[in-house]
């Protein structure tokens, strides 16, 4: 069907069915209302999808599960707002429980027609309590690109999970400001000539969504469009596996198997078993920042392991390329938060990389693209090193990159977020030691990180912790958890007394309020701080100092090596020198 561009609601309920259509949809079930008319009109007019009207919200509810069950995929059913959207909850929770997949499109007002007693309005946001596979509300239709894109993502997600890992409902609450009717707005015809279906919709394809998609199935898919691909990257983001050499392997293969090179984020063990892979990426957030090099790399396919890298540079070139990008992950989480042309395969890393590739020869021909990369990390690669290497100055990026030099083998590091976390992608150096990092990437914040330390560390060989003052002093009635603990751990405290992220960020140049609500400095004396919970204390006077305190470690015990930075200080240092790494290089 043609994308209906009369205005922002025709255009934003059009590319949600288009979207659910190419997933496999063939059934909607519609009740009637006023607040759903863009939902309605858009089933109604796509030749491809069997849109049924039924007046009464319940019996429609289990009409659709009846279809579902039978065709043994997910069907959509469609309400207005208010008390109708409440009819459908039997039929959610048969759905539920007898495990059918069921998508529920409930309109709503938008936000501000909320608790201000607007009429056929009810909280419809989490209606169905626990019984979704997953439930979430979208944004207010607009006509932005990026959030066209993030609508047929979003319904990307919505189809798969109501299909795995068991089949059942899904919730979109779907709100929609005025005109409801399809009365023309010149501002959404005149996007006809920007968004082209058949590159918008590229990337979905109802295979990618079948239970029985597996490797087999997935190598005749994809040979052609990886196995012929040289301008390829893969990158291995956020991971802590259980078995961290096998997966490194896996990923190893994957990148001999293509020809590809591996952007290897910092918390990924791949940089730590650096002999697997000749082509690690290491400096990629450094390299990017060089802007006539970054429109040079521009990659075609992007494979994609776990989540993100945190690097916002990384984040901000995908966004410009646009490659053809695989999220490669065993969950069922939408692992893409820039909603580009992605596709989910729930596979692990292991599987990709050993099982789906496993016909191909490993063994190839360094193409211009990957040499361009490969150059570009030797030089940025040594830039870093001497530069870290000649620098006696007390500076927190130095910490990260010191640690990945000194550690004993095998040593457990729990990373705090914040600073801590961004100079580890920064300046962590490949190696050959099978460091396994461990993090608390999920939510992001600086709640327990010290407890979580403690549970990494627990009768586990010897552990570190790198944090910055302000996650350390966040927890430290972990400290009481001494008298439970069983091993050692060290914690390397950058104290610039309070958060040093802040002041990369441009809410720095207020001031105030900057150094009392956003800094926050403490104040805290940490020598005073350890003598209170009995804990080990060292002042760190010199890089020599700190290497000999961490390799060999203690085998028992807990203490605190502080590093004193200056927060002023360490981010004019990153502002001056992190474009300059690249900056000279200009590739091919």
């Amino acid at each position: 069907m043609p994308l209906d561009f009369r205005n922002t609601n025709t255009l934003w309920a059009s590319i949600l069915v288009e979207t659910l259509q190419r997933l496999g949809l063939t059934t909607a079930v519609i009740c009637p209302g006023s607040r759903s008319t863009a939902l309605a009109i858009a089933f109604a007019r796509h030749d491809r999808v069997e849109a049924i009207s039924v007046l009464d919200e319940r019996s429609a509810g289990f009409f659709a599960l009846g279809i579902a069950r039978q065709k043994a995929q997910p069907v959509v059913i469609v309400c207005t707002s208010g008390t109708a959207a409440a009819n459908f909850y039997p039929a959610v929770i048969e759905a539920r429980e007898s495990r059918v997949p069921l998508l529920v499109l409930t309109a709503d007002r938008p936000p501000e027609l909320r608790d201000c007693h607007s009429g056929q309005t009810i909280d419809q946001v989490k209606l169905y309590g626990h019984y979704p596979n997953w439930q979430t509300e979208l944004a207010t239709p607009s006509l932005e690109m990026s959030m066209l894109a993030y609508l047929r993502q979003t319904a990307i997600h919505a189809w798969d999970s109501s299909l795995f890992p068991v089949p059942g409902p899904v919730h979109l609450n779907i709100p929609f400001r005025d005109p409801l009717a399809p009365l023309p707005q010149p501002e959404a015809g005149a996007l006809m000539s920007q968004l082209q279906p058949e590159d918008f919709f590229g990337a979905v394809s109802p295979l990618l969504s079948r239970l029985e998609v597996r490797t087999e199935v997935l190598t005749a898919h994809l040979k052609e469009e990886w196995l012929e691909c040289e301008r390829g990257i893969i990158i291995a983001g956020v991971a802590q596996p259980k078995q961290p050499k096998e997966y490194c392997e896996a990923i190893a293969h994957l990148c001999k198997s293509l020809g590809w090179p591996v952007l290897a984020e910092g918390l990924s063990p791949v940089r730590n078993y650096a002999q697997l892979n000749p082509y690690v990426i290491s400096t990629y957030d450094l390299i990017l920042r060089n802007r006539h090099l970054a429109q040079q790399l521009k990659p075609a396919v992007a494979i994609q392991v776990g989540d993100l890298p945190t690097s916002k540079e990384l984040r901000t070139w995908l966004e410009s390329a646009q490659p053809r990008r695989w999220a490669i992950d065993p969950s069922y989480d939408n692992l893409d938060p820039l909603h580009g042309k992605t596709a989910h395969l729930r596979l692990s890393a292991v599987e990709m990389g050993l099982g789906a590739l496993q016909n191909r020869k490993v063994g190839f021909a360094c193409s211009e693209y990957l040499q361009l990369w490969y150059n570009a990390e030797a030089k940025v690669r040594a830039a870093v090193d001497g530069t870290m290497a000649a620098m006696e100055e007390i500076i927190e990026p130095k910490v990260a990159w010191l640690l990945s030099q000194v550690l004993p083998p095998a040593t457990p590091v729990f990373i705090a977020n914040s600073m801590p976390v961004r100079d580890v992608e920064f300046f962590w150096a490949p190696n050959n030691s099978g460091i396994q990092p461990y993090f608390n990437r999920g939510a992001n914040g600086i709640d327990g990180t010290l407890s979580t330390a403690f549970g990494v560390a627990h009768r586990n060989q010897s552990s570190v912790m790198l944090t910055g003052d302000l996650a350390l002093l966040h927890d430290t009635n972990g400290f009481l958890l001494r008298n439970k603990f069983v091993g050692h751990l060290t914690i390397v405290a950058i104290n610039n007394n309070g958060g040093g992220i802040f002041e990369m960020l441009p809410v720095a140049q207020f001031e105030p309020p900057f150094e009392e609500f956003f800094a926050t400095p403490q104040d805290i004396d940490f020598e005073q701080l350890c003598c209170t919970y009995n804990v080990g204390y060292n002042l760190i006077s010199s890089w020599e100092q700190l290497a000999r305190l961490l390799n060999p470690l203690p085998e028992r015990g807990i203490r605190v090596l502080e590093v004193r930075t200056s927060r002023k200080v360490d981010s004019r240092w990153r502002r001056e020198n992190l474009g300059k790494f690249a900056g000279e290089i200009r590739g091919i």
